[in-house]
């Protein structure tokens, strides 16, 4: 079984196997006509339950050839034009190189002594991110495994510091007092983080949001008032610069204002609005994020990366310590004075992969101007589909888009009950997806359901777009045609 270890011994095994992994992969890339097989959960899951895990192959060829069947031939690709579902982007080929190099050899980048040079460049990384947003020279950093634990690890930070000097702190109710604002169209990591760190129910307090799906500044500032009048705490604001469903940007200087005010936190979530730090037409749509005390950004979305690939940076380098926990065996507290550069100091993970790398490859190889490109097509397409289904009475739209998503659903000519017209965008996104053609998501905006276009991938036209619209116009009045069938 030593055969399969890789070292020095075994590395031409080691570039074999990868290689023709490699192939297989890159033969369904070209062969791939649509993004899906339309295969459901019951027709595959006997396929997997019926492999006997304690009867090994013992041939890679082997091996390879049942993934395929598995998985290879029914996973959803992210890389087709007509995948338009989720924040889910195709991936550059340099952080694909990045991703294989730091599998193979396998750094943790919690402690300097177990990987060295890739401690370095992902401290240079988080410097870079920093600089892009503006958060000054005390700012710092840390690599994560994505929006959520970014946005968690913020909000721990935000709670302990605004512990200092609060009279009352140590009394038995001083958490059900904190509170935290953010946009109904906010991520629900918020709420998630809020539980994990042991807050009340209450303690997440929505605002409205406006026609244009940005939080309303006004109706902040009341809840702030209304927050301090009442003798809460307001421990944090959570901009969001890029919501999840529509793209939308909240007005950042005006929020940055009211927290100044208010001596709150101000977290920024750019986990999908963060391709803009690179983007040469579009990054003024960021102005105000210099402010933040923390923000998150996620590269496996807007930066083409693989997951996972996302970081928390903070502009003071010192609230990271309320993450930091010294144990003897991996970086006791010595380790301070002797400058050793250990990253577990700045994390909520202990082993953690050198997902850095695939950043430092794309940048590299491609450079900023080159990612910043790519994430300024998939919004300029945006506009163009904001046009086609303005133009189509056959759609309702939502909203202009901000970044590139696009919020809209069917309106059947035949349909005039809100209930109807809800079943029939079920209907076509459950058939489309069934049909593997293509792979929409799913909302609601007022109680009703639309669909949505996430548009990340920069391979993606109009006419795609069109062709998409056009599905899903058939498989909704083909709904209504077999709904009529049934009455009769």
């Amino acid at each position: 079984m030593r055969s399969h270890l890789l070292n020095d011994l075994t590395a031409e095994h080691y570039r074999r196997s990868v290689t023709e992994g490699v192939e297989r992969v890159a033969a369904q890339l070209t062969a791939m006509d649509r993004p899906f097989s339309g295969v459901s959960a019951d027709a595959l899951a006997p396929r997997i339950e019926r492999i006997d895990l304690d009867r090994p192959l013992h041939d890679t060829s082997a091996a390879l050839e049942e993934l395929e069947e598995v998985y290879l031939r029914d996973a959803v690709y992210f890389h087709h034009p007509r995948y338009l579902a989720h924040l889910n982007c195709p991936v550059v080929i340099p952080a694909v190189l990045g991703e294989a190099v730091l599998s193979a050899v396998n750094s943790s980048l919690d402690t300097w002594d177990q990987s060295a040079g890739g401690t370095l460049i992902e401290r240079r990384l988080i410097d870079w991110t920093a600089a892009r947003i503006g958060l000054g020279p005390a700012a710092d950093g840390v690599f994560t495994s994505g929006g959520t634990q970014s946005n968690l690890q913020a909000l721990l930070l935000a709670r302990e510091e605004s512990k200092p000097g609060r009279a009352g702190w140590e009394a038995s109710d001083a958490h059900a007092r904190l509170r935290i604002f953010v946009s109904e169209a906010g991520h629900f990591s918020v709420r998630k983080s809020a539980k994990l760190l042991g807050l009340s129910p209450e303690s997440v307090v929505p605002v409205p949001v406006d026609h244009d799906k940005r939080m309303q500044t006004v109706a902040l500032a009341h809840e702030l008032e209304r927050c301090r009048a009442a003798g809460l705490v307001p421990m944090a604001v959570v901009a969001t610069a890029g919501t999840t469903d529509f793209g939308s940007i909240d007005p950042l200087p005006e929020i940055a204002e009211l927290c100044e005010r208010f001596g709150t936190w101000l977290h920024v979530d750019a986990a999908y609005g963060c391709g803009l730090l690179v983007s040469p037409t579009r990054r003024h749509l960021l102005t105000g994020i210099e402010r933040a005390d923390s923000v998150t950004v996620d590269y496996h979305k807007s930066f083409f990366q693989p997951v996972s690939s996302s970081a928390v940076l903070v502009r003071d380098a010192s609230t990271l310590r309320h993450a930091t926990y010294h144990a003897d065996y991996l970086n006791p507290r010595r380790m301070v004075t002797e400058r050793i550069p250990n990253q577990v100091d700045k994390s909520l993970q202990t082993t953690r992969r050198f997902d850095a790398l695939k950043l430092w490859m794309t940048l590299r190889v491609m450079g900023a101007d080159g990612i910043g490109h790519l994430f300024d097509e998939v919004c300029d397409l945006a506009r163009q589909g904001w046009g086609l289904l303005a133009a189509d009475p056959r759609f309702d739209v939502v909203v202009a888009p901000a970044l590139s998503t696009l919020v809209f659903r069917c309106i059947p000519a035949a349909v005039t009950d809100p209930a109807g017209i809800d079943r029939a965008n079920l209907y076509a996104r459950k058939a489309l997806l069934a049909s593997g053609d293509a792979v929409v998501a799913g909302t609601k905006v007022g109680g009703r359901h639309y669909l949505k276009f996430t548009l990340l991938n920069p391979e993606t036209t109009t006419d795609d777009l069109t062709a998409v619209l056009d599905l899903i116009a058939g498989h909704a009045e083909q709904y209504l045609g077999e709904s009529l069938d049934r009455a009769c």
